[in-house]
């Protein structure tokens, strides 16, 4: 059990999350929805410490015991064992541009984790063949595609054996026909039980996939739920309105 409790975050005099709560299950797949500006990367980007909240805390519970505490500002070694915990993969791809598909998952194991070369290498090599890129390990970005290149940082957020995975809006820079093997890779992540919190306006992966689908609206989560209930019932005006807006499209 991951548990999120009061998270707030401001920008100068703009508040962008208004105290988030949120417990995730072991194996868990939960999929956050919202409009654009709601919140939701910010908060995903809080839950790794990308952006530092003013307040709130994050635990995780034994065997991967770890409370870190925003209010008390945490020092480093507490932010970096909850880095430890959380795999991101970004909207953008991110890759080390001089380095290998190979080479770019084995990164951070080798630098962050202190890992054996030939250990990582062997571990990257079986993480690329899992993202379906088992043919391309000695490949640069530039001679991959988007949909591939994005694969590449699935597999380097697993290399380091994450408890959660961290996904903000994965597909949203990919041409349409390059989404769906994205999304057939996450939904093979999410079979073999990964922690995985979604960012997405993908609807069917929510429908297809998530245990729990959550919306959110200025800063706030307004609703929460199964996916098949939420959509098909929603009981706050905010989400109908945001679903109504986004099935037109």
């Amino acid at each position: 059990m991951i548990h999120i409790r009061n998270i707030h975050k401001t920008f100068g005099d703009n508040t962008i999350l208004r105290g988030i709560d949120l417990e995730v299950e072991k194996g868990q797949v939960v999929v956050i929805l919202g409009p654009s500006g709601s919140g939701k990367t910010t908060f995903l980007r809080c839950l790794n410490a990308l952006e530092m909240p003013e307040q709130g805390q994050i635990e995780f519970d034994p065997p991967a015991s770890l409370r870190v505490d925003f209010a008390t500002k945490p020092g480093k070694a507490d932010i970096l064992a909850l880095r430890r915990k959380s795999g991101m993969v970004f909207q953008q791809y991110n890759l080390f541009p001089h380095k290998t598909a190979l080479e770019n998952v084995m990164e951070g194991p080798v630098a962050v984790q202190g890992k054996a070369a030939s250990a990582a290498r062997a571990e990257a090599v079986k993480l690329l063949e899992k993202v379906g890129l088992g043919d391309k390990v000695d490949l640069y970005p530039f001679q991959l595609s988007g949909g591939q290149q994005q694969r590449v940082g699935i597999a380097r957020a697993l290399a380091i054996q994450p408890e959660l995975m961290l996904f903000d809006e994965p597909t949203s820079a990919l041409d349409p026909e390059l989404v769906q093997d994205v999304l057939d890779t996450m939904k093979g992540l999410a079979k073999e039980g990964w922690t995985m919190i979604v960012v997405t306006h993908e609807i069917k992966f929510a429908m297809e996939v998530a245990d729990v689908v959550v919306v959110m609206d200025g800063g706030v989560i307004v609703e929460q739920g199964a996916p098949q209930t939420l959509f098909e019932n929603p009981q706050h005006e905010r989400t109908r309105r945001f679903l109504q807006q986004i099935r037109a499209e």
